[in-house]
């Protein structure tokens, strides 16, 4: 296989990815009416099907990353893909709103660990400079694709087949991402487990970006002045200022 065309499908399996993740945070809220009916969510626990996902996704992005630069980046985005398939099959034969939550959250984690790391494997893929701004396009412009193709997906999905096939449609995709994935992308050692890393950072910044997210999410639930509301967005403001320090 020619270099050229081995960057290439690279760069496909890396929009495959950033696809997936943003299509799975949009696909599902055209279903969550028959979601709803069919696991007998309530109307605020049906909240938690979108919520969980974006929670884990926004908040681990930074942790992964330094994951990735410690066991290699190529490592990092196969087990964040394998995760995000294996969760989107327990997503789809989920038979609890329970489940579909806990799958939900750890679907949200694959993603995170696979999309906090594509940028620096195209940096790698792609030393030109004009190259890497093409590539950085196409990356982009296929993310921002995925929000409205996950409208129009989810519908087709679910009044055809119903809405476990919005998760499961994910298997197929998500392993041959990984066969591609395991040929065409780069390997790196990363820096080692040896070189640690800043754990109290790491435990600080995650935990106030989760918060703060979890915060912002049941806004709606407490109300913007509430003590809940207050109390929770104050505390994640001081973790993540105790990051900085």
């Amino acid at each position: 296989m020619s270099a050229p065309r081995s960057r290439r499908l690279a760069l496909g399996v890396l929009a495959t990815g950033a696809l997936m993740t943003i299509l799975d945070g949009s696909i599902v809220t055209v279903a969550m009416p028959a979601i709803q009916r069919d696991l007998h969510f309530s109307p605020t626990g049906l909240s938690w099907v979108v919520n969980a996902y974006l929670i884990a996704f926004g908040s681990l992005l930074l942790l992964a990353g330094r994951l990735g630069d410690l066991i290699g980046r190529r490592t990092m985005f196969l087990g964040g893909t394998a995760l995000f398939t294996a969760a989107s099959v327990l997503a789809g034969v989920a038979g609890s709103p329970a489940t579909l939550v806990a799958a939900r959250f750890l679907q949200g984690v694959g993603s995170a660990a696979a999309v906090a790391v594509s940028l620096g494997i195209l940096v790698t893929l792609f030393p030109d400079a004009a190259e890497r701004a093409r590539a950085f396009a196409v990356f982009a412009f296929t993310g921002a694709a995925g929000a409205a193709i996950g409208q129009v997906a989810g519908g087709l999905l679910t009044d055809a087949l119903g809405w476990h096939w919005i998760f499961l449609i994910n298997l197929p995709i998500g392993l041959a991402t990984i066969a591609l994935a395991a040929r065409t992308l780069p390997a790196d050692r990363g820096l080692g487990l040896a070189a640690g890393a800043d754990v109290a950072g790491a435990v600080l910044v995650t935990g106030g970006l989760m918060l703060g997210i979890y915060t912002v999410v049941t806004i709606e639930r407490y109300g913007a002045t509430s003590a809940h509301t207050l109390g929770l967005g104050a505390l994640a403001v001081a973790l993540v200022a105790g990051f900085v320090v």
